[in-house]
């Protein structure tokens, strides 16, 4: 007994530090855990609903790399793209194989890892404050990091404790609640505030198309219209310091990755709409290139030339082969035909399993929201392919979990 409890406190390690490491913003440091992980936890068998996953996304890189052997692109951005490429396919066997190593414990871990990430994430801010005086919205995010969505996703699973089973005390639970919530807010970063409210309505069921799903949804969006005209009408400045900063973000948002037309020569309008200006010229490059490229994409190690030099992170870059959209990425990498199968992988999460057993159905629900979130996730922030996310760990761990509550069910029903 003593034995089985180590070992599974040894892969709930190896599943925080999975986690964690993306946020140490070191992806070669993050690859080699990652690649580790899998290769010690690799499995047997696979369900289909896992490798339905894995297929698409592996589908991806087999195409991206076909179209490679017809272009002559540097071998250095060969090697990046293909560790890139295949960062989701690693992150869902991480999760699906160590959900199967403690199965029981899933989202106490969640919940655990989420605690440990906000206080570290508190440590930095306040170290930030402390000795560089960071009391700017940029500086604190600089000091203590852009987003994070896993704390969201554990955050969701604290307020609806019950429907997942998570057994901790009332004064554990309001505590991990309050602390990750604070931090989650602390990140100041506007895609966890929109996938808080897609995984909150989704996990109330309020994606089902009912009478009162369609109420509440047009409500939050009455809600969204005039809390947007509020911003618009309080007019917050590019340059202003504390809320008002974020404020500026919020109103830009609409506009910022979704804009056709950009003056180079404006350097506001340029750094407000910098999502934009790099789909621009990733849709001008491929269509230029004709058909097949549009079609099939230029493959692995593809780049797109900005035209100028920016300061993208701590590099002054011409030439990228990652954008900031992950449709956008895929799009690059292996044309229309890549991006429907990367559409089809997000379809695959609403694809519910039936089942009488609650706890199944509320990660259909989950699951659900997920996809909804990656719809909006993908055209701002890359999605799985984010090199600091971890999602993909958490859609194979939800996953596997899910099959193994189904099984179960099975096997009592026969029994």
């Amino acid at each position: 007994m003593t034995t089985v409890i180590k070992k599974t406190l040894l892969y709930q390690l190896l599943f925080a530090i999975c986690i964690y490491v993306p946020y140490l913003n070191n992806y070669e440091l993050t690859f080699a855990i990652w690649s580790f992980t899998a290769l010690f936890t690799i499995q047997n068998h696979y369900s289909l609903g896992i490798l339905k996953q894995l297929f698409c996304f592996s589908l991806i890189l087999a195409l991206a790399s076909i179209v490679f052997f017809f272009k002559n692109h540097e071998f250095y951005y060969v090697i990046r793209d293909i560790t890139y490429l295949i960062k989701p396919i690693i992150g869902l066997l991480i999760g699906y194989q160590l959900c199967k190593k403690f199965p029981e414990k899933v989202f106490q871990s969640i919940t655990h890892v989420a605690f440990f990430i906000a206080i570290i994430h508190f440590c930095l801010i306040f170290y930030g404050v402390i000795f560089f005086k960071a009391i700017t919205v940029n500086d604190l995010r600089f000091y203590g990091g852009y987003f994070s969505d896993f704390e969201v996703y554990a955050l969701i699973i604290l307020i609806f404790h019950e429907k997942f089973e998570l057994n901790f005390s009332k004064e554990k639970t309001l505590l991990y609640t309050i602390i990750i919530m604070i931090s989650a807010f602390m990140y100041l970063a506007r895609t966890n505030f929109i996938q808080f409210i897609i995984l909150f309505l989704a996990i109330k069921g309020y994606f089902k198309i009912n009478k009162r799903a369609i109420t509440i949804l047009v409500s939050v969006i009455i809600v969204s219209i005039i809390g947007y005209s509020t911003i618009l009408y309080i007019n917050p400045k590019r340059n202003g310091e504390g809320i008002e900063a974020l404020l500026y973000k919020i109103k830009i948002a609409p506009i910022e990755p979704f804009k056709t037309k950009i003056n180079r020569d404006d350097w506001k309008d340029f750094n407000d709409n910098y999502r934009s200006y790099e789909n621009i010229m990733t849709v001008r490059q491929i269509t230029r290139d004709g058909m097949n490229s549009v079609l099939f994409g230029q493959g692995i190690g593809s780049k797109i030339d900005l035209k100028q030099k920016v300061w993208l992170g701590d590099m002054e870059l011409r030439y990228i082969s990652i954008l900031h959209n992950g449709f956008m990425t895929i799009f690059l990498k292996s044309g229309l035909l890549g991006l429907f199968i990367y559409l089809f992988s997000i379809y695959f999460l609403f694809k519910k399993t039936e089942s009488n057993i609650e706890i199944v159905n509320n990660i259909n629900l989950l699951l659900i929201g997920t996809g909804v979130f990656l719809m909006f996730s993908n055209w701002v922030f890359m999605g799985v392919y984010n090199l600091s996310d971890n999602k993909s760990i958490l859609l194979g761990l939800l996953i596997c979990f899910r099959e193994i509550h189904v099984k179960t069910n099975n096997q009592n029903r026969i029994n």
